[in-house]
Formats: C-alpha cells, sequence, structure tokens
C-alpha cells in the first residue's frame, strides 16, 4: 500500500511540474506556478522520507540527519533569497544551479560506492564477470553521466558565480580550446574504459575521473564572459538538469526524472532561443567567447563629440511626448531603480504620454532579467514589448529613454564587420524621433566595445545614478 501510495505521489508532484512550468510561460501566473510546482515537490520529499522502502523492506531511520539537512538547507535558501539584491540575482542562480549539480555528483560517488562493494562481494565471480551477469553496466553507465555532468555543472557554475561577482575576471591562454577539447576526449575515453572494461582500479579511475571533470568545468567557463553569460548559465542549467534526470533513473524515481528531464529541456530550449537572439551558434558563443578579452579598439575621439541634455530639457522633451519607449538594462538593475521607473511611467502616463518597454532577450546578466526587475516594481506585463514588437514601434516613438543599457543597443552590430557583436540584433532605439541615455559614464559595456549610439545627432547623454536621475525627472515633470 505505502509504494503504491509513493508511486501515486510521485505521479502528482511529476504532473505539478509540467503544469508549472507550462504557468511560468506567462509572468500573470508565474508565482502561482512556482507555488503549484513547489507544493508538488514538498509532497515527492515527505512521501520519500516517511513512505520509501528498499528492496528488503527497510524504511528511512537516519531522520536526524534528513531533517538537520533540510533545516540547514532551507534556511540558507530563504535568507539568500530574500537578502539578494536584484543586480545580484544572475550569481544566485548560478550558485543554486551548481549544488544542484554537486548534488547529483555526489549521489553518482554514493551508489558508484554501493555499486563496487555489491560487485566485490558478489560469491565466486570476479568483478568483471559479476558486472556482466548482473547487467549492472546500464547502471554504471548512468553513474557516470551524472558524474560527468553534474561536476562540470558544478565547477562552471561556480566559475559563472565568481565571475558575475566580480571575484574573477575571464581567463584565456594560447590554444585553450584545444586544450579543453583534448581534457573532455580523456574524460570521454576514460569513462567508455570504465563502463565497458571495469578494471580491478576501476575505483581510482572513478575519482579520476570525477576530478578532471571537475578542471573541465573550471576551464570550460574560464574564457567566456561579457554578453555571453546569459547563454552560458541557461546551458549549465541544461547540464544539472541532465544530472539530476540520472539520478532518477538511478533510483527509478519518477518524480526526479521527471523534473531533471523538464530543467534539462528547457535550458537546452531557451539557450537555442538565446543564440538565435544573438544571430550565433551554441558553437560560436563557446569558442568566439566576445567580451572576453574584447576591448574597444577606438577612443571617443574616432567617434565624434557626445551631446549632455540636462534634467530640465529631458523632462520637458518627454512632457510634450505623445509615445515613449523605456530601454532597461543592467545599470537599471545596479541602481535599483526600477520601482522609481515605474513612478516616471505613472507620471509621464497622468500628462497624456504612452508609455512601454522594449526588453532585448539577452539585456541584464541572465535569461529574463529585466522581466524580472520590472515584475518586481509591479510594470505591467502587457507593457513590456518583445525586440521584434518594439523594433518595429521605435520609428513612430518621440523618445526612447535608454536606461543603463548598452550593448543591446548598440548600432555597430548592424553597421561595422569588424565589430565582435556585429550580427547580433539589437533594438532599434535609433529610429526613435529622440534618444536619451542614462549612463554613469562613457565607459564601454559588459562586451568591453564603445557604442555608436552615443555619438549618433540624435542622441542626448543623461549621466548619473539612474535612481536619482529618475527621481529628478519626476519631479521636474510634476513641476511643469
Amino acid at each position: 500500500m505505502g509504494s503504491n501510495l509513493l508511486i501515486l505521489i510521485y505521479l502528482l508532484a511529476s504532473i505539478t511540474f509540467i503544469i508549472g512550468l507550462k504557468m511560468l510561460s506567462h509572468p500573470a501566473r508565474a508565482r502561482r506556478g512556482n507555488l503549484i510546482a513547489a507544493a508538488g515537490m514538498t509532497a515527492a520529499i515527505a512521501g520519500t522520507i516517511f513512505l520509501y522502502k528498499d528492496e528488503n523492506g527497510n524504511a528511512l531511520h537516519n531522520y536526524a540527519w534528513i531533517f538537520g539537512g533540510l533545516l540547514i538547507g532551507g534556511t540558507i535558501g530563504t535568507i539568500a533569497a530574500r537578502k539578494v539584491k536584484m543586480t545580484a540575482m544572475p550569481e544566485m542562480v548560478s550558485m543554486f544551479n551548481g549544488m544542484g549539480g554537486a548534488c547529483a555528483a555526489l549521489i553518482s560517488v554514493v551508489e558508484f560506492g554501493h555499486l563496487m562493494h555489491g560487485l566485490q562481494s558478489a560469491p565466486g565471480l570476479t568483478v568483471i564477470d559479476a558486472a556482466f551477469q548482473s547487467g549492472l553496466r546500464q547502471h554504471l553507465l548512468i553513474i557516470v553521466a551524472g558524474l560527468v555532468i553534474g561536476s562540470i555543472s558544478f565547477a562552471g557554475s561556480m566559475v559563472a558565480w565568481a565571475k558575475l561577482n566580480g571575484k574573477i575576471k575571464d581567463f584565456v591562454f594560447k590554444g585553450q580550446h584545444l586544450f579543453n577539447i583534448a581534457l573532455l576526449l580523456i574524460i570521454l575515453f576514460m569513462s567508455v574504459y570504465l563502463i565497458g572494461w571495469l578494471p580491478a582500479g576501476g575505483v581510482s579511475l572513478f575519482y579520476i575521473i570525477l576530478g578532471l571533470s571537475l578542471i573541465y568545468g573550471v576551464f570550460f567557463v574560464m574564457p567566456i564572459g561579457g554578453a555571453d553569460m546569459p547563454v552560458v548559465i541557461s546551458l549549465l542549467n541544461s547540464f544539472t538538469g541532465v544530472a539530476a534526470a540520472c539520478a532518477g533513473f538511478l533510483y527509478d524515481n519518477i518524480a526526479m526524472l521527471t523534473g531533471g528531464i523538464l530543467v534539462g529541456a528547457a535550458g537546452t530550449l531557451l539557450t537555442i532561443l538565446m543564440c538565435k537572439a544573438m544571430n550565433r551558434s551554441l558553437l560560436n558563443v563557446l569558442i568566439g567567447s566576445f567580451g572576453a578579452g574584447n576591448k574597444s579598439t577606438g577612443g571617443i575621439k574616432e567617434h565624434g563629440n557626445y551631446k549632455e541634455i540636462s534634467l530640465s530639457d529631458a523632462a520637458m522633451i518627454m512632457n510634450y511626448a505623445h509615445k515613449i519607449i523605456i530601454v532597461p538594462g543592467y545599470g537599471l538593475a545596479v541602481a535599483q531603480a526600477q520601482h522609481s521607473c515605474h513612478e516616471l511611467e505613472k507620471v509621464l502616463e497622468a500628462k497624456g504620454v504612452e508609455v512601454t518597454y522594449a526588453i532585448h532577450p539577452v539585456a541584464g546578466r541572465m535569461p529574463g532579467h529585466m522581466n524580472v526587475l520590472l515584475a518586481e516594481a509591479d510594470v505591467s506585463y502587457d507593457k513590456l514589448q518583445e525586440m521584434e514588437q518594439a523594433n518595429e514601434a521605435f520609428p513612430a516613438t518621440d523618445v526612447a529613454l535608454v536606461l543603463g543599457a548598452n550593448d543591446v543597443v548598440n548600432p555597430a552590430a548592424k553597421t561595422d564587420p569588424s565589430s565582435p557583436i556585429y550580427g547580433m540584433p539589437i533594438l532599434d532605439v535609433e529610429l526613435a524621433r529622440a534618444v536619451i541615455v542614462n549612463k554613469r559614464s562613457m565607459k564601454p559595456g559588459y562586451a568591453g566595445i564603445e557604442n555608436d549610439l552615443f555619438f549618433r545627432p540624435k542622441t542626448s547623454m543623461l549621466f548619473g545614478d539612474a535612481k536619482k536621475v529618475l527621481q529628478d525627472l519626476i519631479g521636474e515633470l510634476k513641476a511643469l
């Protein structure tokens, strides 16, 4: 009875995962979808703790360790989620994703120990014969796959976290990509050898594979930087999902398997969509690595002069506009100015101005960063325009207000074949009648290149912290 009930709980949990993922496709339902999926996961965990029994009918008994881990992990996760700033959200996602990969790798380590203990204790059989006769090759394949993928995901995610956090910089050396390929081939060769022949020194080889996978994860992400980081985060997320699915296979756990497959598939699809949004292949992202070591070769003099605009003049232009499109970027997140931005929107609308937002697929430091940022300030989802929709609207727009965005509005992506971002689809803000760009300084963006937009005749620079600038703009508009 208990076993059948547990299977039913796993099945219901799997259904909640699918429903939750479906609801995440729309911001209005996303919160509810998260809660539904979380409820399913809670039920699956509780069912495992209280209803699970092994093949000998033994239930779990180490409740102190189980609930101790749940309490510690739950407390740390809750505090981290509540205290994290929106600017730090990408690195938190990377860290939590890395923890998932580490869990999958540790499961493989534990299960490999159990497997080897069982094979070595098989009466009258050598280790190799026991493996073949027990039909455990497939079991070993899943263990090694979970180990390699989980270890790469963990190490790579930790490097991504450190790079986004500013703790380490991009690291590139001559022949690094060839080194990475050679290291990956060595890992694959050792894995095939271990699975196919299971040598007497299999335990040592297993841990060598673990160590090499961790090293590969580090060098895999090290050279990637700049505007490619959102793609890497998404890719590593899919790795963790696949590793979790391997753990689901090991334990014949429907909920874990479904959850892993959903995460792996969603991460893969998101990676493909983001590459498409950047007009680059995944191979080009992993090998080209624009933003990693690419610095602007030109100075301000080569682009001409830029012009500044005062707060009062900017307020005057916006006050008499009929349509304004706001383009949020990472600078908006850094300044924690999303609430001020929403207040500006309400002030303008009270004056009869139509206000919408243009969202580039790779704006910010992770997929959907700007969407989450604006949702936190209660900006209506109906006002968020995707890149294609916004680009159609820019020619009929009076003012494009760029807040901290840089690379995603750089016309060099369309006009300069020598630019490292050439070919990447951008938001065509230069088509608006007037462009106001808010930045702290003329420093290049995350991809490390100068922005031609700042030197265009229709562009005016409004320097300063985004939050203070927006608050001052609001004050100026109210005074008009």
